[in-house]
């Protein structure tokens, strides 16, 4: 409770707090509609926002309200699987690569490094216009976790050998501490704030990359996703025939989460750090 309340003081943490509720609930929504997202016709054709039809329907027949929730949930589906799987390459090879050193540094920094330096855009395209026939939520997710990791594990291996060089970690090894445990017990809570804060960023990286691919068509359509949803908006000229409440939609949604996402990375890596808590704690 503690950590709440100390977390609700900053304004940041509050608003992101409040969006991500929001986008929550709808995710969840979408198991209650009464539309299958993959028919079209269902509802009347370009009708603007009613109380029948709250954002209105699009030119394929589909409630947009109903539609955006499952875009949402799919969405989010699609960078939770990229920024966990990412996430655990990124500990892994950062703190084997940091701790061990040696051969299995220059080996694992290697790869990282040549992640780093080709263009991974143009390689996740093609990847993606390869497989586009078998296409689906966990096989993108997948896709992007593997280029999501490269940078993040060079950060963390940085802090890996910062702290191998402290007096703590030769007393832990000299006490007996098993590799394991001291990395868990010793390493991990001085890793925590980077890999809180490169999880969300990466979550926003994969949502974003997703409206990419689905804008360049590289992507099953047929899915709702934030992404999908603006590809449809554009292809009917929606903005030019004036049917705004179908292209606002996943642009609104998307920035809020943007925004969201960005300030609540910002706000729990400045918790989890004790200098910035004393400061932030301190001033209330």
């Amino acid at each position: 409770m503690k950590v709440l309340k100390d977390l609700f003081r900053d304004y940041r943490f509050c608003f992101s707090f409040g969006v991500l509720v929001i986008i929550l609930t709808l995710a969840i929504l979408s198991f209650f509609s009464p539309y299958d997202p993959t028919l079209w016709n269902v509802v009347p054709k370009d009708t603007k926002p009613s109380a029948e039809h709250w954002l209105g329907t699009d030119s394929n027949g589909q409630d947009i309200f109903w539609q955006a929730t499952f875009a949402v949930r799919n969405s989010l589906i699609i960078s939770l699987i990229a920024a966990s799987v990412s996430r655990v390459i990124a500990i892994l090879v950062g703190m084997i690569a940091g701790y061990l050193g040696g051969s299995a540094d220059r080996v694992l920094m290697f790869i990282s490094d040549s992640l780093l330096v080709i263009p991974l855009f143009l390689i996740i395209v093609m990847i993606a216009m390869m497989v586009r026939k078998f296409m689906n939520l966990a096989l993108l997710g997948l896709m992007l976790s593997a280029f999501g990791w490269a940078w993040d594990a060079r950060v963390i291996r940085s802090i890996i050998l910062s702290l191998r060089e402290r007096e703590f970690t030769k007393t832990a090894i000299l006490s007996g501490t098993g590799t394991v445990k001291l990395v868990l017990n010793e390493y991990m809570p001085f890793a925590m704030p980077l890999i809180f804060s490169t999880l969300i960023n990466n979550i926003s990286w994969a949502i974003g990359l997703e409206m990419t691919l689905a804008l360049l068509g590289l992507v099953n359509i047929n899915i709702p996703t934030l992404g999908t949803m603006l590809n449809w908006a554009i292809y009917y000229q929606s903005m030019f025939l004036g049917r705004w409440w179908w292209v606002l939609t996943p642009v609104v949604l998307s920035l809020f989460m943007f925004i969201a996402l960005y300030w609540l990375s910002v706000s729990i890596s400045e918790y989890l750090d004790p200098r910035t808590r004393i400061q932030r704690v301190g001033a209330q």
